[in-house]
């Protein structure tokens, strides 16, 4: 479901679960040809339009939404729905991870396999295994095509539906509130009868297909029950200002006793955990949550009993922002011999040399790493923003290969754009920065940078640029056209 951190009311809840959908089919994007989707098993494919209007959504949500940047926890959460995706029923759906920096517990899956996080859902999941239930949740009901099933139900055109509910969930992003809510269920009052009772089944089916995956993946699936335990307790204690994630989500004492009844039935695969790295992660969740009062954070994470050495990386951290780089790099590299198979901390030293402005000590960091985990995306980048004060030319060939295997990374292609332009490639670079402008929601501005890459890659005679730009402008016209529909 959507449950996105802004203001909803409880007359929203009727319609929240309506905002996940099925597997899909990706490879060819025509306008025309979609058909809806039947109401049989999860390995229906839906159609590629649907799969086009959610990460149109997607577009648009960065536009609106504050974005929390952190590579290295975003390849850990990427790491999590790898982990969970083949268990998960999912079928040929690609999916793809953003992180929203708000402090409050919410999750969140939409159409075209979008997944994403609350920086305060670290911050309530107290343990990996409680975080990793959520998403689980999540991809089950993207598995389990809730959308479009309830969508088909209501009989009602599919996608119509689709983009009117987004739109309005996108006003109330963009600080609309109720007003957006009530745009959503405008476009949707013949279907809230329907789907206040439809969506209980909803959420059972897409708490036992997670429970499943869990068991699957190695995780206990008791973390699940834990994770309802306390969200109930948190209902209770709050009263009429749940979080959006309860009010999306509610647990009631059927739904805690199905999902444990299910769990002590279920056998763990290969058993698995990696609290300690999982607190490394909470430790970064919670200094961006208390960035102002980063004491605040080391407290947190000590009185929740996090294991010592995360505790020792989250106070690496904090020097590093107070100023204190040696003390914080020497701190990381005694975490890194501790932990050699944690990539995220030497990647993390890395990280601080180049906040430093150590460039030379952030290159040569970063390529160390790389040598062991050659594709590791946070250490990539570091190295290329290090290379971009050194070697513009490195930098740019290297951000060549990071936006053509990540080209949903917004700030892939915002880097590429400053090292092309830095090393003579003007046409690539106004290139890369109209691939920018689209993914983060500013496709009119996107196509008309493609104009002025033309007229640079012309100058230039770059005739493999020009063949790009034309190919390109083709797609952005049409995430023009699904933009259009919010």
């Amino acid at each position: 479901m959507l449950h996105l951190r802004f203001a909803l009311s409880r007359r929203a809840y009727a319609l929240a679960f309506m905002l996940s959908v099925a597997s899909v089919s990706p490879p060819s994007f025509g306008f025309d040809d979609y058909q809806l989707p039947s109401l049989g098993g999860a390995s229906t494919s839906v159609s590629n339009e649907e799969y086009r209007l959610g990460r149109a959504w997607l577009r648009q949500f960065r536009a609106q939404a504050p974005q929390w940047q952190d590579p290295i926890v975003n390849d850990y959460l990427d790491s999590l729905v790898a982990r969970l995706a083949p268990h998960s029923q999912l079928g040929n759906l690609r999916t793809t991870t953003v992180m929203v920096d708000n402090g409050s517990l919410n999750a969140f899956a939409v159409p075209g396999g979008v997944i994403g996080i609350n920086s305060g859902l670290f911050a309530f999941a107290e343990d990996e295994g409680a975080f990793v239930s959520v998403i689980a949740h999540e991809l089950g009901h993207l598995s389990q095509r809730h959308y479009a099933r309830g969508s088909a139900r209501a009989e009602q055109t599919q996608l119509p539906a689709m983009a009117a509910m987004l739109a309005g969930m996108l006003i109330a992003a963009s600080g609309g509130g109720d007003a957006g809510m009530a745009a959503a269920m405008g476009s949707q009052a013949a279907l809230i009868q329907d789907q206040l009772s439809y969506s209980r089944r909803f959420e059972q089916e897409a708490d036992r297909v997670g429970l499943q995956a869990m068991a699957s993946a190695g995780y206990n699936p008791d973390a699940m029950v834990r994770m309802f335990g306390a969200m109930q307790r948190m209902a209770r204690l709050q009263g009429g200002t749940p979080p959006e994630f309860l009010l999306t989500h509610p647990v009631s004492d059927s739904r805690l006793s199905d999902a444990q009844a299910r769990a002590s039935q279920l056998n763990i695969a290969d058993a698995y955990t990696s609290d300690t790295l999982y607190d490394m992660m909470r430790a970064r969740a919670l200094l961006s949550i208390y960035h102002n009062t980063p004491q605040q954070a080391a407290s947190r994470l000590a009185q929740e009993n996090s294991e010592e050495q995360a505790q020792r990386y989250l106070s690496a951290l904090i020097a590093a922002r107070n100023g204190q780089t040696d003390n914080a790099l020497q701190t990381i590299d005694q975490l890194a011999r501790e932990l050699p198979d944690y990539g995220m901390l030497p990647a993390s030293a890395a990280t601080v040399a180049l906040e430093a402005q150590r460039y030379e000590e952030a290159i040569t960091r970063s390529q160390r790493l790389l040598r062991i985990m050659p594709n590791y995306l946070p250490a990539q980048l570091v190295l290329a923003e290090a290379q971009l004060q050194r070697d513009p030319q490195a930098a740019y060939e290297l951000l060549r290969d990071i936006t053509d295997q990540h080209p949903e990374t917004p700030q892939g292609y915002n880097l590429l754009a400053e090292a092309a332009g830095r090393s003579g490639y003007n046409g690539w670079g106004h290139l890369a920065r109209a691939e920018h402008l689209q993914l983060t929601g500013r496709i009119d501005r996107g196509i008309r940078q493609l104009s002025i890459a033309k007229d640079a890659a012309q100058q230039e005679n770059d005739q493999q640029a020009l063949a790009r730009i034309e190919q390109r402008r083709e797609a952005f016209i049409e995430y023009r056209e699904a933009l259009e529909k919010f």
